[in-house]
């Protein structure tokens, strides 16, 4: 509407429009529609005239000023549309009233504040942009006002300068006085590294490096330079200044490619445009300062965007400005080079071959220039830019190879050797890289003047300025050793450097007097830095002369001091970790040292080898590569280095004996528990068999003999925990196998199908399970059992039982899964060795922690047993005493199978019964018992049955052999009661048995009865030996004294429990009753005597056969066997009563005789005879017994009054039941033996021993009706029944009261025996017999007298009444008394 008012009428509203407007600002954010009004009014106001707009401009402006100043928080487009309408608000007002606006916005640019001054330049760039006629003639006051924002360091501030430098180029301002500094500023912000950048990107910004500082910049230099064409002549060749001061090295790309396009023009304008008249500008770089800075920066060629690239272009485009010969080389080798950086990325570029081909570009440079002054200049100027590269130390060592190389192609010996004095006393020594540039230079420069090279450098070592640690580092006063020794460490480095790139037909003559020399004489150094100048040099030196044609003739003195020293070094080397590359460059050293002539010693190459290893196996794992790529790189070179050291080493020794020393160096490495040390080891085997199968040459066919060791060592890695490891295990394997291949005549290109699989199986072992696992291992197994030479099959199971110790536990199973995949496919030839595997598998399983590795070693001796059983069980036998736990599980590994179970049976029955049981000690010569002690085939005999009878699978095997096995182990339990342990084994239990050994006792007859009681369990005569248990019959069968009652017990529980196998075992016993051993007879026959008591005997129809085999033993010349042939004889009368009837004559003459046995007055059969009598006489014919009746009574009669309680209980009681056989109708010569015996029977009465007492109340009351007197039996039934209590005075009165009256011709006899009782050594039985005296004096008959001699009787009572006892004192004087009436 302000356009269709008249001018008039829009001059009148003008002053209340305006107003308005300005003041709706304040109240409305959406400001777009006001700005849009706005700017439509001043057109309007402007196109008319208006002087009413002049008298509003300050509030217009600051009200303008404020809106542009506003942040744009938002993306919207309403507010991108206020920012432009505002924008042409200014442009409008900047028409009509130029002044007037740069008055009010040039102050404004001074100020501080952020947002007024980026506001201000945003108007300042619009209004250059949209007002540049009005403008024109305010460009000096435009330029001059921008000193301020210059200055600012805010990067907002910062790009809106450089939009507004970019337009002042577009419309001429930087060709004004004062335009340098616009240039300089957008240079300054190109040269501003990414990382400084002070602000973080707004998170609207979709790409933040694209909006920064330097990122406007880089566009707005380019853009300049390429699209405005009157920029050109004011910035050709001025940008050329900015390229060599180091502050700009962040914008030599941009400036670079800007040069390259301005340079471009310049030659499409003509030559004479191009050519750079340095006489006018005095400011520019010379061609040499330009030359060597672009030359040193493309070493880094990916570094600021690329600047190789750019930097060789614009080097190509210069060349006339640098030399006008170079133009045809450099248009050649340029592009080849930009082509080589296209090839590669900043990750792929080999950064010493790319510096390489840059050093021939400048050596080919030099050669065409080929003007020493022009050399002489840009070496002079190359060393001047050093200081540039200080922060830089990678370009810096280039530039120093640029010099080497520049100085190598001088022709002017002095300045050679000027600008080398130079460099050794300006270098920054404390600069690793430096030093190492230097060191370079050095070399380089002695492939052209090695005399000089080395000459200048002597001169240095004797000077003041090393002598004294002085030059370049004197303004260190307090300098310190430290400085001193990086000085040392360069000048070592470059010997090291002149050795190795010197013409090699010169080297070989200064090694040892120009160059060693000085090396040598500072290995004495604790100094790190120093220490790996020292090997590298040495390392380069060594390599010098390797690679020399005449290495083969040259006698290396030092070699030996050379070698000590390396391996000095690496042993000062921490173990676990990587932390410099001395350890690196050492084994370099050595590994060119061990080519050279003289050959070390054994002792040496033993030397290098195990200290080599320990530096790079011990190192901790690598690391991954984002966690530090350097050390992992580090640790590669190492252990490559590592690789080439052992395979010259190896190379200088290619016979098996010399591959077998490598591999023993690496065996406890490839052993380690730590897997990375395996997984290093098992890589270095791999290599070092393959380089040692490459390089085979058999002449004559010899035998590869250590193949089954080295096969035994690397095929139970097949298992290992790293996938990697198992796959090298194979690697190794398989090249193993094809040398023994190549050692038979095969030719190398022989390819072998059984050894080929292997390279199949190598799948299997990626997978984790471990059944996947194991299966491929046995058929590794498999494959090596079928290619393995006879000969190699022990050393390679005596190897691999090692491996069963191994602390990685997979590569333990994999060795007992090969050992048994070898012992079944090749146990057959083996029959000599198993002594020898039977006691490498018992030790090893000794040291073995794994629970997996028994099993397979019992699977093992199974296996081996199959084939060789004798062996194995005659081995085992040899195994020491108390059987450990795993040779007692090796034992029971044997009976899994019951024909081999029965087999090993056999062969330990027949050992236990070889040898003697025990033989007698040399104690009685010393005048004792001699001592018995056992013999140790048997005993382990007996300890080796038991660990087979305690494996259930040995059930039916025990079963087929029960007889044997029963009888054998009864005979070893007799033979062995008493027994004792040999010495060392007496020792062993008394310090206990360690954890590892069985938990059973030694004790020869305890471990053969565990051993009986185990074949009972095990052929299922359990009931036998639980009743053995629960009856104590083991613990009797082990000591003497029970022994007897212990056989008596067994026998007792097998015919109740066991009853059908007697048969079969009495026939196993049929041959013992003429065994040599007392023992063995005595045991056998207390087992059968107790058969005979039980019914067992009749109902298996043994009875005959029983009898038969006690009667033989009759006349034995052992006591205990005869007395228990009596026993079981008088068994018969329990277990078969129905059957004494039949064979009395023969028990009772058994017996009879039986009481006659021996001189001993005490004899044991006599006893077993009364005993066996008294339990047969009722069961006998009555003739067949009357016939011996009286000689029994007479033979017994003495043993009334014996001192043994047993003899008198005995015959007593036999005097009894004989009596009690006769029912009263006893022959007169028997009753007179009843009448002779009644005197001791009753004073027994009184006997100490309740059982004798016993005996004589049953004897007396079996004698009552023989005396065929009624009152006298009667007295006997009342008075002596069992239980009773008996007053004994009241008794013997009522007795011979009816003695005297029924028998008063025995007054006489009675009396007489009475007085043999006075001497009794029993106190109550002397008691006794004067009281008996007495009761028959006082119930006698006067006509009796004669029958009595009176003075006897008196004499001996006399006697008693002075015996100590007062009861017999007391009965004495009773008697006397009573005797008055015989006076």
């Amino acid at each position: 509407m302000s356009h269709l008012l008249p001018s008039e009428s829009l001059e009148e509203q003008l002053p209340k429009l305006l107003p308005g407007i300005l003041a709706l600002y304040k109240k409305h954010s959406e400001t777009f529609y006001l700005s849009k009004s706005l700017g439509q009014i001043l057109e309007a106001a402007v196109s008319v005239g208006s002087r009413t707009l002049e008298t509003q401009l300050d509030a217009l402006l600051a009200a303008l000023h404020s809106q542009i100043c506003v942040p744009v928080e938002s993306s919207s487009p309403l507010v991108m549309s206020n920012q432009k309408e505002v924008l042409r608000c200014f442009t409008v007002l900047a028409s009509s009233l130029p002044d007037r606006l740069l008055a009010f916005l040039l102050p404004r640019l001074d100020t501080s504040n952020e947002r007024t001054r980026v506001g201000t330049l945003q108007v300042v760039r619009h209004v250059i942009n949209s007002a540049a006629a009005q403008m024109e003639d305010k460009k000096p006051f435009i330029l001059s006002s921008m000193r301020l924002p210059l200055l600012d360091t805010n990067s907002k501030v910062k790009r809106a300068v450089v939009q507004v430098i970019s337009a002042m180029a577009h419309h001429g301002y930087l060709e004004q006085p004062g335009g340098e500094v616009m240039i300089e500023y957008i240079v300054q912000q190109c040269a501003l590294p990414p990382e400084q950048e002070p602000e973080k990107p707004g998170p609207s910004s979709k790409d933040p490096k694209a909006d920064s500082v330097r990122a406007v910049s880089v566009r707005t230099l380019y853009l300049v330079s390429t699209t405005v064409d009157r920029m050109s002549h004011v910035l050709w060749p001025y940008l050329l200044q900015f390229l060599t001061p180091v502050r700009f090295t962040g914008a030599l790309t941009p400036l670079c490619r800007s040069l390259v396009h301005l340079a471009q023009k310049r030659q499409e304008a003509g030559a004479d445009t191009f050519l750079i008249q340095y006489d006018t500008h005095a400011s520019l770089p010379s061609p040499y300062a330009v030359t060597a800075r672009l030359l040193v920066v493309s070493s880094s060629p990916y570094l600021g965007d690329g600047r190789g690239v750019a930097a060789l272009r614009l080097l190509s485009v210069l060349h006339p400005n640098i030399h006008p010969l170079l133009g045809q080389h450099w248009e050649t080798t340029v592009p080849l080079l930009l082509g080589y950086l296209d090839e590669h990325t900043e990750e792929t570029l080999p950064q010493e071959e790319w510096e390489e081909k840059l050093l021939m570009f400048l050596r080919d440079t030099l050669a065409i220039v080929s003007d020493n002054a022009w050399i002489c200049q840009l070496s002079l100027e190359l060393c001047r830019q050093l200081p540039c590269y200080d922060e830089t130390p990678q370009e810096k060592n280039f530039l120093y190879k640029c010099i080497g190389t520049t100085l190598g192609a001088a022709s002017s010996k002095e300045v050679v050797r000027k600008h080398l004095q130079e460099l050794l006393e300006t270098a920054r020594y404390q600069e690793e890289a430096e030093r190492e540039g230097l060191a370079c230079c050095f070399g380089i420069c002695a492939i052209s003047h090695l005399e000089d090279t080395l000459a200048q450098l002597e001169d240095f070592v004797r000077s003041e300025v090393f002598r004294k640690s002085i030059g370049i580092l004197n303004i260190f006063k307090d300098r310190s050793e430290n400085e001193v020794e990086k000085v040392k460490s360069a000048l070592i480095l470059c010997y090291g450097h002149v050795a190795a790139r010197a013409p090699q037909e010169l080297v070989l003559a200064k090694v040892e007097s120009d160059i060693l020399r000085n090396i040598c004489q500072h290995f004495n150094t604790k100094d790190p830095a120093l220490k790996l100048c020292l090997v590298q040099s040495v390392c380069m030196v060594s390599r010098a002369i390797c690679s020399s044609t005449q290495a083969g003739s040259f006698h290396f003195t030092r070699k030996a001091e050379l070698v000590a020293q390396m391996m000095e070094f690496i042993r000062a080397e921490p173990p676990d970790s990587l932390r410099t590359p001395i350890r690196k460059k050492a084994m370099l050293t050595c590994t060119y040292l061990v080519s050279v002539e003289p050959a070390l010693d054994e002792q040496a190459r033993a030397d290098v080898i195990r200290g080599c290893l320990h530096s790079v196996m011990a190192l901790l794992p690598e690391p991954e590569e984002e966690d530090g790529g350097c050390q992992k790189s580090l640790y590669l070179e190492t252990l490559h280095a590592l690789e080439g050291l052992l395979t010259s080493l190896l190379q200088r020794n290619m016979t098996p004996q010399g591959l077998q020393i490598m591999i023993e160096h690496l065996s406890p490495w490839i052993k380690s528990p730590r897997g990375h040390e395996r997984a290093r080891a098992l890589g270095l085997s791999a290599l070092l068999l393959r380089h040692f199968l490459e390089q085979l040459r058999v002449s004559a066919l010899v035998p590869f003999h250590n193949l089954g060791l080295l096969v035994g060592l690397f095929s139970p890695r097949c298992a290992d925990l790293w996938p990697a490891t198992r796959q090298e295990a194979v690697d190794c394997v398989y090249s193993l196998l094809y040398l023994q291949l190549g050692y038979e005549g095969f030719s190398r290109d022989y390819r072998d199908d059984v050894a080929e699989r292997l390279l199949s199986l190598k799948d299997g072992l990626v997978h984790p399970d471990p059944t996947i696992l194991f299966h491929t291992c046995h058929s590794i197994g498999q494959i090596i059992a079928k290619r393995l030479p006879p000969d190699q099959l022990i050393s390679l199971l005596l190897t691999m039982f090692e491996a069963l110790g191994d602390p990685e536990k997979n590569c333990s199973r994999a060795a007992t899964v090969m050992i048994n995949c070898l012992l079944q496919e090749r146990g057959g030839v083996l029959q000599e060795k198993v002594p020898e595997i039977v006691s490498v598998l018992r030790s090893k399983l000794q040291e073995a922690q794994g629970e997996h590795v028994l099993p397979a070693a019992q699977h093992s001796m199974y296996l081996l047993a199959t084939q060789h059983c004798a062996a194995v069980v005659s081995s085992l036998l040899g195994s020491p005493l108390p059987l450990d736990s795993h040779t007692s599980m090796l034992w029971r590994a044997l009976a899994v199978e019951p024909r081999l179970a029965a087999q090993v049976l056999g062969l330990l029955l027949e050992k236990m019964s070889r040898d003697v049981p025990f033989k007698e000690s040399r104690a009685f010569l010393l005048g004792r018992t001699p001592d018995r002690v056992a013999t140790l085939l048997p005993l382990s005999a007996t300890c080796a049955l038991f660990e087979v009878l305690s494996t259930p699978a040995a059930g039916p095997a025990v079963l087929e052999l029960y007889p044997q096995l029963f009888v054998a182990l009864l005979l070893r339990v007799s033979c062995t009661v008493g027994v004792q342990l040999p010495r060392n084994l007496q020792a062993q239990e008394r310090r206990g048995a360690s954890p590892a050994l069985a938990a059973r006792n030694l004790e020869p007859c305890s471990s053969a009865v565990d051993t009986l009681r185990a074949v009972l369990l095990r052929s299922g005569s359990e009931d036998v030996a639980q009743r053995m248990d629960l009856e104590g019959g083991w613990e009797l069968l082990r000591t003497s004294a029970g022994h007897e009652e212990g056989a008596t017990r067994l026998a007792r529980a097998m015919a109740e429990h066991a009853g059908p196998r007697l048969p079969l075992v009495l026939k196993a016993l049929a041959c013992t009753h003429s065994s040599a051993y007392e023992n063995q007879r005595v045991t056998t026959t207390a087992f059968l005597a107790e058969l005979l008591n039980s019914n067992v005997a009749n109902d298996l129809m043994l009875l005959d056969s029983l009898l038969e085999s006690l009667v033989a033993r009759q006349k034995d010349t052992c006591t205990s066997v005869r007395r228990l042939v009596l026993r079981g004889l008088a068994n018969l009368a329990s277990g078969c009563p129905d059957k004494v009837r039949a064979h009395g004559p023969q028990l009772l003459t058994a017996m009879i005789g039986g009481l006659d046995d021996g001189d001993s007055p005490h004899s044991p059969v006599a006893l077993e005879a009364m005993l066996g009598l008294a339990r047969l006489v009722h069961l006998v014919e009555a003739w067949d017994l009357r016939s011996g009746l009286l000689h029994v009574a007479i033979r017994i009669r003495p043993f009334f009054d014996s001192e043994k309680m047993e003899f008198r209980t005995a015959s007593i009681r036999l005097f009894g039941h004989l009596n009690q056989v006769c029912h009263g109708d006893c022959e007169d010569v028997f009753l007179d033996q009843v009448v002779g015996g009644l005197a001791p029977l009753l004073l027994h009465l009184q006997d100490p021993q309740a059982a004798v007492a016993s005996a004589c109340r049953f004897a007396l009351r079996m004698c009552g009706p023989n005396l065929a007197c009624e009152d006298l039996s009667a007295a006997f039934q009342k008075h002596l029944q069992e239980g009773r209590a008996l007053h004994f005075g009241e008794f013997l009165n009522t007795t011979c009261k009816h003695l005297m009256h029924h028998f008063p011709d025995l007054l006489g006899r009675l009396l007489t025996t009475c007085l043999f009782y006075f001497k009794s050594s029993w106190e109550d039985v002397r008691a006794a017999a004067p009281l008996f005296t007495g009761f028959l004096v006082l119930h006698a008959e006067p006509r009796q007298q004669p029958q009595v001699d009176l003075d006897q009787l008196i004499s001996a009572l006399q006697i008693l009444l002075k015996d100590p006892a007062p009861e017999v004192r007391t009965r004495a004087a009773e008697a006397l008394g009573r005797l008055v009436k015989l006076a």
